[in-house]
């Protein structure tokens, strides 16, 4: 390696680890100082400079003159009298630079200077051993940048591909991670962002969603997600024209990974259903992505600014009967028909969580019944406020003040403003409900204590029940044995 010209070797690995040229020369002037550091001392004032004319690494060490009487450091000063012996016109405070031969072609010149100078720079033992220990460093300080420069190189590629979709090969399994092959890289699918259903094998395909890119000393670090919500964006993207030209634009994702997603779509032409364009000629585009997501269940529903609107979408498919906003605390709360509650609901209450993940608003959701019979027992409450008859009850229940918390969270102006309803009226109604609420509560908690309780009976007699039979058949056992 250090023999010759070193402009082809630099070239060659340029162009094969598409490395720039200058980091590759930087790195042997680095290797060729360092290794020279180490063999004439860390103290001496060394330079190496690459000459591309040559191809060769010029290594130089600086003196400077000063009188005899006055040297501190040998390796870093030069007494006047020797330095007269080398160059007659030579001044104090003069810097004489030598340079130092370590090429098996500069064996004579090496010798040569030796003869001039070796007596008095002190250099002969040293120069003899630097020729292999600046190979055997220079080797491996380029090793090392190479692999550093590749590393870079790889970094770059990726850096700005955060958040798009790849497709990769798995390769192995570390600790539960999948190491996943992107081609000029690896990345890694960690065990937090794989669908619980999920099971990959060596060589399978993976399509997945960009999450991170971390720089790391080992290399960059390319971290891989199929649980984020983005990946269903660029799914949807990869699949409707439309929603890649931007004439329909994903609005919202709420997604329960492996189970049910919801996405809000909106578009830009009146002419364009966004729905039935993600949706596609017979479900085509959508099953495209289900299929992709392992079965996932994923309901589109058209987004719309009207926050009234956008929730009835988003509860789909339940029907909706009366909604109720609460801007200050950003709450909606919805009615919905009897046979409908469970479907709003959904199961593990998926259905309501995702709609309020997808609006972005907390979604409480009540039976017509449970409201029917809520504003039944909190109107005998309030009859009790004088002047407050059962017409004005009804039309303060019609505007949405049908619950203990609905009254408790509204504002004195709110209540005070409705025709017939004054501020004294209006305390005497809150303090009310703030009762009831309290009623329900201690209710809810005595239900609770009682079940509680019912439960562990059950779990008591049911244990003896079991020690009955286990004494039985003991009893048994030892009747046949006798």
């Amino acid at each position: 390696m250090m023999v010759g010209s070193l402009n082809q070797i630099i070239d060659q690995v340029s162009k094969e680890k598409s490395i720039d040229r200058s980091v590759l020369v930087d790195a042997l002037e680095q290797a060729i100082l360092s290794a020279a550091k180490k063999t004439f001392g860390a103290e001496r004032e060394l330079e190496a400079t690459f000459n591309a004319e040559t191809g060769e690494v010029e290594l130089m060490m600086y003196l400077v003159v000063v009188p005899d009487d006055e040297v501190t450091s040998l390796a870093r000063e030069l007494p006047e009298s020797k330095a007269m012996l080398i160059d007659p016109d030579v001044q104090l405070d003069d810097e004489l630079g030598f340079q130092l031969f370590y090429l098996d072609k500069d064996h004579d010149r090496a010798q040569e200077e030796d003869r001039k100078y070796g007596d008095i720079l002190k250099i002969r033992t040293a120069r003899a051993q630097f020729g292999r220990i600046a190979a055997m460093t220079a080797k491996q300080v380029i090793m090392q940048r190479v692999r550093d420069a590749e590393r870079d190189v790889v970094f770059n590629e990726y850096k700005d591909r955060k958040g798009e979709l790849v497709t990769g090969i798995t390769r192995r399994f570390e600790r539960g991670n999948v190491i996943v092959d992107l081609g000029r890289a690896e990345a890694v699918l960690p065990v937090r962002e794989q669908m619980q259903r999920e099971s990959y094998r060596a060589g399978d395909r993976v399509q997945a969603y960009v999450k991170d890119i971390k720089r790391e000393s080992r290399g960059p670090q390319i971290v891989l997600s199929r649980t984020d919500p983005r990946l269903i964006e660029k799914l949807f993207e990869l699949e409707v024209p439309e929603i890649y030209e931007g004439i329909v634009k994903i609005m919202a994702v709420a997604r329960e990974p492996g189970e049910r997603a919801k996405i809000a779509v909106a578009s830009r032409d009146s002419d364009v259903d966004p729905v039935g364009a993600c949706v596609g000629m017979k479900g085509s585009r959508v099953q495209a992505v289900v299929q992709e997501l392992r079965g996932e269940k994923i309901d589109i529903v058209p987004w719309s600014p009207d926050v009234a609107k956008f929730v009835c979408n988003a509860i789909q498919p339940a029907e909706v009967s009366r909604v109720l906003i609460d801007e200050d605390n950003q709450t909606i709360e919805l009615i919905v028909p009897d046979d409908m509650l469970s479907l709003a609901i959904g199961r593990r209450g998926q259905n309501v969580r995702l709609a309020s993940q997808l609006v972005g608003w907390r979604i409480d959701i009540h039976s017509e019944a449970k409201i029917e019979t809520m504003m039944e027992v909190l109107g005998q409450k309030l009859s009790v406020v004088p002047g407050l008859d059962e017409s004005l009850t009804s039309y303060m229940f019609k505007l949405g003040f049908h619950s203990p918390d609905n009254l408790l969270n509204a504002h004195m102006e709110d209540l005070s403003s409705i025709p017939g309803i004054n501020e004294d009226m209006a305390l005497q109604i809150q303090q009310i409900a703030y009762e009831v609420k309290q009623q329900r509560e201690a209710d809810a908690r005595r239900a609770k204590e009682e079940e509680g309780r019912a439960r562990e009976a059950a779990e008591a007699l049911s244990a003896a029940v079991l020690a009955a039979e286990a004494s039985e058949k003991a009893q048994a056992d030892n009747s046949a044995d006798a």
